[in-house]
């Protein structure tokens, strides 16, 4: 029994962090006590490549993306992929619809507005756009037009983008690509919009439909990234069988989309129009002349029609058509009113119509006398991203909500302390008691079971849904606020004193839900990066909370890393950096692991010279702080060397991991896994310098310690046996080679199936090896297996791909089969260009 094996109980997920301990033979920052980097750091490749292993293959299968100067004469064996167990060859899937929200039975048919967009978008490969007002109801049409869509059309996919900003526009992607099962989604390395691009383009998909919601602010869309060159917008070609349907407020906006002809203004209804959304929603019926009135006052905006109708039901009688035309007035004149102040967003926002803003504070303000908790959560919301609001967000825990519920239970219902402050979701302001409608509170619930936290959150859902404030999504997971709703919100916390109080708040939720970046982390970090977002940009005067927020940035920045979100990485860690760095020290545990994170991210985007001050840095720093054998220190030595590696500078990454490996052999003993790793990182250095002996000798041994430790199938064994594989190849011991090849492809296939992109590079690799030997039939046979999968799962155009088009040439020619390697070489010559 190895030693570090003793007395081991672990659960599955912990077996995971050692798998990726070893499955790329990195070792990032451990820190045995749970401060912030310990997981971050170790498992920061959990869902990344290793440049160093994973991102190459053996012989004549080149690099596809080089890493240094000389990657492309290093030959690597593609290492075991970090993402968990896969399925197999997905079944093409039925042409379906992502529409997050559900059709209107309310609609109303604007004049020709549905025949102008159908009528624009019937023509082949049309790109037209729905220019207004907020609240004017564009997407309220583009939702319609897509119900129509595939009523007349089952086999048309009818894919939802918001576009708002570019962290949503590319979760809608990533959305897409599971729904539509995009081959090669799950790779962290993969370029989700190539993909995605890809995937319009192939013919067999069937003819698609987007929808480019509230696209206001389009720059984003024409920024280039800086390690692939690629503009998002690139992601939606032009096809015959493909339309695209923008909604955006800007005229400029709409342009950089569309031609001039294909833009259609939505204006705010005509009276006709307006009174019969009126007599729609409103679940009384009211004199005609009364409605013309209201739809007048109310400027004929959708918005406002839907908030007033909403509010008049809620009353349940007890407001009528008349009395709320009052109310609007009376509002109008009021000094009260959030329009008096000029400072602030709504004053600049040309699109904050006063009935939009006044519809909104007759609604809030009775649900703040009403029901404060309602309220409270309408506050919280109106920092958040204002699409796909997670429930999860929004229940953080809270120990004001949780006071607010124990007063709740013992029967202060409006007020619940002795000061009269509300307390509900974070907030301080005043309840106020209107005996008319207290029973929204609902006396005969004063349940002391552990279900009432559940109730008022459901209570509160419903009272906000009910005056049109927030929706729910189609698949009930999240909730949409209208983005005026948000600013009118936000507009009256500034008027009452209370802004700064909920961005803290806000602050607060993000930091106790959101999760570091591991692998088994990534829906819910994918639910909150936008929200994050949207935080990112929040001035902050409470210390407590700021370093919250940089925890928050540093988490947010840590998924769009291992997601290949580079930009948004970069921006993140920047901004946490500096609030450590000026708040803690730059000595400071949490800022030395930003300055570790920014120089992760600077190595993958190629900037090497900024990386490698930044590592040099932190490391002198850890030497004199902690010592030269803390793990922190060593891990830092590990990271500088890797760093070389992938630099070509082999010496100095050779002696950084002796150092390493010796003080590990040393404190942790030579079975450990972090000692297993070093060795490992070390043979693979001898490697790349060419010293195949040195390399076997230790290879060898990291490979029968991890067989007896972890088990044949574990993915460290399996790394272990594909490098060691590769030293073999380069020494020409083809047999021993195929040996380990064989058995490392039968495992490989068997864990994460026939068509897994790890699984075809193993059988590319095997086919390699059989080439070597001269046994073109059989490698004739593995690599049109792999051709025939990837042109499949990828596209003609992938690089991998063309790599497979290039090996599979080399076998024909070798056979004498000059035409068919010639036509394979033409086409792969053809597609580079």
């Amino acid at each position: 029994m190895l030693r570090w094996m003793d007395g081991r109980n672990t659960t599955r997920e912990e077996d995971m962090s050692y798998c990726l301990l070893g499955l790329f033979d990195i070792d990032m920052t451990v820190r045995y006590g749970g401060l912030e980097a310990g997981k971050r750091t170790r498992d920061r490749f959990l869902a990344k490549v290793d440049k160093r292993e994973r991102s190459t293959t053996a012989a004549n299968e080149r690099p596809m993306q080089s890493e240094s100067k000389d990657i492309e004469s290093r030959l690597r064996l593609l290492e075991v992929s970090s993402v968990p167990i896969a399925k197999s060859l997905e079944t093409p899937l039925i042409p379906s619809s992502n529409v997050p929200f559900p059709r209107d039975a309310d609609f109303i048919n604007r004049g020709t507005l549905m025949q102008q967009i159908d009528a624009k978008l019937t023509l082949p490969a049309r790109r037209v756009a729905l220019v207004g007002l907020g609240g004017v109801g564009k997407s309220q049409l583009a939702i319609e037009y897509s119900y129509r869509e595939r009523n007349k059309s089952p086999g048309t996919w009818t894919l939802w983008i918001h576009a708002s900003n570019a962290t949503r526009f590319e979760q809608s992607v990533r959305d897409i690509a599971d729904l539509v099962h995009i081959y090669g989604r799950d790779d962290p390395k993969a370029n989700i919009f190539a993909l995605f691009r890809g995937w319009l383009r192939d013919l067999r998909r069937g003819k698609w439909l987007i929808i480019l919601d509230n696209a206001d602010d389009v720059d984003f869309l024409f920024q280039k990234e800086a390690t692939t060159g690629c503009r998002p917008l690139d992601c939606l070609p032009v096809c015959e069988y493909g339309s695209i349907l923008v909604t955006t407020r800007s005229k400029d906006a709409a342009l950089k989309l569309v031609e001039h002809s294909n833009m259609i203004v939505v204006n705010p209804m005509d009276e006709e129009d307006a009174v019969a959304l009126l007599e729609k929603k409103l679940e009384a019926k009211a004199n005609v002349s009364e409605l013309r009135g209201l739809a007048s006052t109310l400027e004929y905006m959708p918005l406002a029609v839907t908030q007033a109708a909403a509010y008049i039901n809620q009353k349940r009688g007890r407001c009528s058509v008349q009395q709320y035309f009052d109310k609007i007035r009376k509002s109008d004149r009021s000094k009260k009113s959030i329009l008096d102040d000029d400072a602030g967003d709504l004053r600049r926002d040309s699109e904050a119509r006063n009935s939009i803003v006044l519809t909104w504070q007759i609604s809030f303000e009775h649900i703040y006398d009403v029901r404060p908790s309602a309220a409270e959560l309408l506050l919280l919301m109106s920092f958040c991203d204002h699409q796909a609001i997670p429930e999860l967000l929004l229940r953080a825990p809270s120990n004001e909500r949780d006071a607010y519920v124990q007063a709740r239970e013992q029967g202060n219902l409006v007020r619940n302390n002795e000061s009269g402050d509300d307390i509900g979701y974070g907030g301080s302001g005043k309840a106020k008691t209107d005996p008319e409608d207290a029973t929204y509170l609902d006396d005969s619930d004063d349940s002391t079971s552990p279900d009432s936290l559940e109730d008022i959150f459901d209570g509160d859902i419903a009272m906000l849904e009910g005056f049109s404030f927030v929706s729910i999504t189609a698949d009930t997971s999240a909730f949409k606020m209208h983005r005026l709703v948000q600013l009118s919100t936000q507009r009256w916390l500034a008027a009452q004193g209370q802004l700064e109080q909920w961005k803290e708040r806000y602050v607060k939720s993000l930091y106790a839900v959101f999760p570091p970046g591991h692998y088994e982390n990534w829906e819910t970090c994918k639910t909150l990066l936008p929200h994050s977002k949207a935080a990112s940009a929040l001035k902050l005067r409470d210390l407590s909370v700021l370093l919250q927020w940089a925890s928050v940035m540093h988490y947010a920045s840590w998924y769009a890393q291992v997601r290949g979100t580079l930009t948004d990485a970069e921006e993140m860690c920047l901004q946490c950096m500096e609030v450590r760095s000026s708040k803690l020290g730059a000595e400071h545990p949490n800022t030395l692991d930003s300055m570790d994170s920014l120089a992760s991210i600077y190595q993958d985007q190629g900037r090497w010279t900024e990386a490698e001050q930044l590592q040099v840095k932190v490391l002198e720093t850890r030497r004199t702080t902690l010592g030269q054998e803390h793990p922190d220190t060593l891990a830092s030595m590990n990271n500088l060397a890797l760093m070389y590696g992938n630099q070509g500078r082999w010496t100095e990454a050779e002696q950084l991991q002796v150092k390493v490996l010796e003080t590990r052999r040393t404190m942790l003993g030579q079975e450990h896994p972090d000692t297993l790793a070093s060795t490992s990182n070390l043979a693979v250095t001898y490697q790349d310098q060419g010293r195949w002996k040195k390399a076997e000798q230790l290879q060898v041994k990291v490979l029968e310690t991890r067989r007896k430790a972890l088990g044949l199938e574990h993915p460290s064994t399996l790394t272990s046996m594909s490098n060691l594989a590769l030293t073999y190849w380069y020494q020409g011991r083809w047999v021993e080679a195929e040996r380990l090849q064989v058995k490392e492809l039968k495992m490989t296939q068997r864990m994460l199936g026939l068509d897994h992109p790890d699984t075809l590079t193993s059988m590319s690799n095997l086919a390699l090896t059989y080439g070597n030997q001269g046994r073109w039939k059989e490698a004739e046979q593995l690599q049109v297996k792999v051709l025939e999968t990837r042109r499949t799962m990828l596209g003609q155009e992938h690089p991998d791909t063309l790599t497979s088009m290039s090996n599979l040439a080399v076998t024909y020619e070798n056979q004498g089969r000059w035409k068919e390697a010639e036509q394979l070489q033409v086409k792969v010559t053809e597609t580079s260009r």
